[in-house]
């Protein structure tokens, strides 16, 4: 059982396709298949049901899989260890990171990183804090930037970087926009335009309204902050949003009662080594802090 086959393996249970798998892997179709072929023959048995264009695992294909992620991550982490023997900073650095701490918490930070480490090549994935998180915890990637949940699975690492406070906010035109502070029972009587649902900004101002068991009545949801104010700016309702994005087409009103802040931070995996350039990296960031 090698390398080679687990790593096709794993990719055509990915993604439910030989073709895909070849692609990401550049390899040939006819590659691919022979080292599906190669393992299926060495474990005497079928990994994968084939029923026209549709490719899904088989009850050994299961059994198998997270038994060969836990391998190539075993040996992953035992090349990167003996590699950092070396002290090299060098190499590909995985990480992912949100649009917004993308756009406007990292540029300075890989700015001097990539002088300071030129040798480093930055494979950045622009995804949710929250699909970010799994990524490092499927050892997918090696560090996340990313919105800090407010718990997190038991073998990631979480440290504090950017302490990112919140505020209600509104459209010059929206007719909040004059008040001086905001009740409760004020927003509750108008729109509200939220990140979505699942997302760890959105939990963190759930539990704030819970507390007061208000009903939000939320209109729009998305992912991106960036759209958020920009559908806040044009009057289709009040928001939440981190006090850095604070412009003149909205307006900041303050709600007593209600304190809301978030952390962006970093995440690793607790057991898993991390790179020299991983770890140079981390430095950097808590640095900034």
């Amino acid at each position: 059982m090698d390398v080679a086959s687990l790593k096709a393996f794993l990719a055509v249970a990915e993604h439910g396709s030989f073709s895909t798998a070849s692609a990401q892997l550049f390899l040939t179709q006819p590659a691919i298949s022979k080292r599906i072929a190669v393992l299926e023959s060495e474990l005497d048995t079928p990994l994968f049901d084939r029923i026209g264009r549709q490719v899904t695992l088989t009850q050994a294909g299961k059994a198998l899989l997270p038994r060969a992620q836990k391998i190539l991550l075993e040996i992953e982490d035992s090349t990167r260890a003996i590699r950092n023997l070396s002290g090299d900073i060098s190499g590909l650095l995985s990480i992912g990171t949100s649009h917004h701490i993308g756009l406007h918490r990292l540029p300075p930070v890989l700015r001097a990183f990539t002088k300071a480490y030129p040798e480093v090549e930055l494979d950045i994935h622009f995804m949710d804090s929250e699909e970010a998180c799994r990524a490092v915890e499927h050892g997918e990637l090696e560090l996340g930037v990313v919105t800090l949940p407010l718990q997190a699975a038991p073998v990631l690492q979480t440290k504090l970087v950017w302490p990112d406070p919140l505020c209600v906010i509104v459209g010059k035109g929206h007719p909040l926009a004059q008040q001086k502070q905001l009740s409760f029972k004020q927003l509750a009587e108008h729109k509200a335009v939220l990140p979505a649902r699942g997302t760890f900004t959105r939990e963190i101002i759930e539990q704030a309204f819970g507390k007061h068991r208000v009903h939000v009545n939320i209109s729009l949801s998305t992912n991106y902050l960036e759209t958020i104010k920009m559908l806040v700016s044009v009057g289709l309702g009040w928001s939440v949003l981190p006090e850095s994005m604070l412009s003149r087409d909205i307006v900041a009103i303050p709600t007593p009662g209600l304190k809301l802040k978030r952390e962006l931070g970093i995440v690793w995996h607790k057991a898993r080594t991390l790179s020299n350039a991983a770890q140079a990296l981390r430095t950097q960031l808590l640095q900034t802090f």
